[in-house]
């Protein structure tokens, strides 16, 4: 079943590390491609179709010193170990969790069935599949991303490489993050499997809704070659902020941002709706809510509405037991109805907005939306400029208790540290100590990216930012952040 894969420029490994920077050129030219990749691989004829459901899994794992004298592992590494700790049992379940779609894509289609499945892993369980010499699981996912008869079902979804929070975490780093997942992926996978990522899955599924923060969020996606990524529908608000009437959620959204110099960007959203979660998504109901749903226009062109969900993959008991009955089950009725190519199918993010293309939709067909509460800061600032956006919210945090803007602050400032002045949280620090020892090294030579203690320093700050360390309580896991913020420090000194 296993496809080799092409032979790779990119090691897995350098100076004993995951490969995560020192090639931003060559995977920018891989990535920043504009050509279509199913339209002649698809098997789905939208004029057929009355409606989608578009499923993802996400998977992680963080890396934390918890092996001999301190190095560097995976949790499920760490949970294998430590089989009597808390739910710990659970971690042959997990491996075969990660590994299992490569199983279940093959036995459906062989079966005569038409599944789709995107998949997000973060860059630290990519990175500790590697390390723990899973290449069972490895090999499994390989198969349904090298063979030509599989692949067109599975969708790989970029994310950030530690399972960093968007909003929390410093803007400079976004880049970083997106960059590391993109250059690791393609060491362990390909190039030619890189090209075909264009969806991008946010951790958490935080949205930013600091104008500057969005703003620079979407430049850095478009930069690395992203096309769409997924947004929360209580995360994102009408441009007049009113909420988005319910058949919007089920059509793709140009998201629109505005920053303080009053310059705009947007992307494509497709938009997660409140109707599901893990045990839903489990029990395959993304299915049974879209066959309620039907054909809508797009500018003058019908099309089928998507609904699109997305779930942890392996967490919970109802995923890890249920999840492969119902998968099996509704994929089979499904084509004992005869829906394998009409009425409600299944589809991938990518695949559906590049069959809106081959229809002539445009996307600046598609309804515009923006972040939440952000209609309240530009109701109060006339001209933007940074001292008016910042000024208007502070008022409204004063004055609207329903009013936040949880995210990362952002300066112009160089040095990244004016603007951070919550610099009793370590992980600000370690960045802005990171970017002012690099940022001009970078610049005068990106050679520097390729340099061994760049590599170490961006490791570590990656991993601190990893989200389960995002708000350090007490225990073992504030250990292992302070560790890795030392480390990290350390490493920038040297």
């Amino acid at each position: 079943m296993i496809a080799a894969p092409p032979r790779n420029a990119f090691p897995l490994l350098r100076n004993g590390l995951p490969n995560i920077c020192g090639a931003e050129a060559a995977i920018a030219e891989v990535t920043s491609h504009a050509n279509p990749i199913y339209p002649e691989r698809t098997n789905l004829d939208l004029d057929q179709i009355q409606s989608g459901f578009a499923c993802a899994l996400h998977m992680h794992q963080p890396t934390i010193p918890a092996g001999a004298d301190g190095s560097l592992i995976c949790n499920l590494q760490n949970m294998f170990e430590h089989p009597h700790d808390g739910d710990n049992h659970n971690a042959g379940v997990f491996a075969d969790c990660y590994a299992r779609m490569g199983r279940f894509i093959p036995q459906l289609i062989d079966e005569g069935c038409n599944p789709r499945i995107m998949l997000d892993y973060s860059g630290n369980l990519l990175w500790g599949l590697q390390q723990m010499g899973r290449e069972d699981v490895l090999d499994s996912l390989r198969g349904i991303t090298h063979n030509p008869r599989y692949w067109p079902h599975v969708e790989w979804l970029g994310t950030m490489w530690s399972h960093a929070v968007v909003p929390s975490t410093p803007i400079p780093d976004l880049k970083l993050q997106i960059q590391a997942w993109q250059q690791y992926f393609a060491a362990l996978f390909g190039t030619e499997a890189l090209s075909r990522v264009k969806g991008f899955s946010p951790p958490e599924m935080h949205l930013p809704n600091n104008p500057d923060t969005l703003y620079e969020y979407i430049k850095a996606l478009k930069d690395c070659g992203y096309r769409w990524l997924l947004v929360q529908e209580d995360s994102i608000e009408q441009l007049d902020g009113s909420h988005l009437p319910q058949d919007q959620k089920y059509l793709p959204n140009q998201l629109v941002a505005k920053n303080s110099k009053g310059e705009t960007i947007a992307i494509t959203a497709l938009i997660k709706t409140q109707g599901s979660d893990t045990k839903l998504v489990a029990q395959m109901q993304p299915y049974f809510e879209m066959k309620g749903r039907g054909r809508q226009k797009l500018g003058e062109i019908e099309v089928p509405s998507l609904g699109s969900q997305i779930a942890d993959g392996e967490n919970g008991g109802v995923m890890m037991n249920e999840y492969p009955r119902d998968l099996i089950r509704v994929y089979h009725e499904i084509r004992e109805a005869g829906g394998n190519h009409q009425g409600t199918v299944a589809m991938n993010g990518t695949e559906y907005l590049e069959l809106l293309d081959a229809k002539g939709v445009k996307p600046e067909d598609y309804p515009q939306c923006q972040a939440i509460q952000q209609h309240k800061i530009w109701q109060r600032v006339e001209q933007p400029t940074a001292e008016a956006v910042a000024a208007a919210i502070e008022q409204l945090q004063a004055e609207d208790h329903q009013f936040h803007m949880d995210g990362a602050s952002w300066t112009n400032d160089l040095s990244w540290v004016q603007g951070y002045e919550n610099v009793l949280e370590p992980m600000n620090q370690l960045s802005a100590d990171f970017h002012k020892k690099y940022d001009s090294l970078v610049a005068a030579d990106p050679a520097v990216t390729q340099r061994a203690d760049y590599q170490e320093a961006l490791l570590y700050l990656l991993l601190v930012e990893t989200s389960c360390f995002r708000y350090w309580g007490q225990g073992a896991w504030t250990d292992h952040a302070r560790e890795l913020h030392r480390r990290g420090e350390v490493a920038l000194q040297g």
